[in-house]
């Protein structure tokens, strides 16, 4: 039988704190979470692996993955998060960046387009009492305005450009953090608002799958 508690610990101390991970707060909520109740039940073996996972069954664009622990520590902290905050996490997928942030954030709203992933989400975190976190089903690509504005915003994959409709989503000095697709590679980038513009600053490489509908269009650069 599987020692998730070992291995929880194992993946804390050797991927999440040698990668910079200075928020005590994400690595105390990574080494209480359990990863595997987030993962399909099949690949539950693979939790606490280095390595991004699939976390439905579909092929192609419509397949949703959840980052490796290391990019999603990195992108959690790179949002700066206040203990009073309100949070807006795009691409629920079945609720484990969700569970972190809860355990840091004030409110959280959780977008997620897939039902199925979405009913799963829901049921991961009632099962873990995060009462602060809201599962709304919906287009990613909208952001979700009904809840705006966000003190952070948090896309966990990569993306080929973010919709002005979501950063102005932002509260002034608010951030939001994802991996955006340059020339082949990702970077983990960090926005800010600031007034009426939008300031963007790289912060190391990182990689994850692209998230369907985020792809690099004309109409939607900014």
């Amino acid at each position: 039988m599987a020692n998730f508690a070992l291995q929880r610990k194992n993946m804390v101390e050797s991927q999440v704190r040698p990668s910079d991970i200075t928020d005590r707060r994400i690595t105390r909520a990574m080494l209480d979470i359990p990863r595997e109740l987030f993962c399909p039940e099949g690949l539950k073996s693979t939790a606490y692996r280095d390595e991004v996972l699939q976390v439905n069954e579909a092929k192609g664009p419509r397949a949703r993955f959840t980052p490796a622990p290391r990019t999603l520590a990195r992108l959690i902290q790179a949002l700066d998060l206040g203990d009073g905050d309100a949070v807006l996490e795009i691409g629920a997928g079945t609720g484990y960046g969700a569970a972190v942030i809860a355990r840091m954030a004030a409110r959280l709203i959780a977008l997620e387009s897939d039902a199925a992933l979405a009913a799963t989400a829901r049921a991961n975190l009632a099962a873990l009492g995060a009462s602060n976190t809201t599962i709304i089903e919906g287009d990613l690509v909208a952001g979700h305005a009904q809840g705006a504005p966000y003190d952070a915003i948090l896309i966990g994959a990569c993306v080929g450009v973010v919709p002005r409709a979501i950063l102005d989503q932002l509260k002034d000095g608010g951030r939001l953090a994802v991996i955006v697709a340059e020339r082949g590679f990702g970077r983990l980038t960090q926005w800010r608002r600031l007034g009426g513009t939008f300031d963007s600053r790289v912060l190391s490489d990182a990689g994850a799958p692209m998230l369907a509908g985020f792809e690099k269009r004309e109409e939607f650069v900014f």
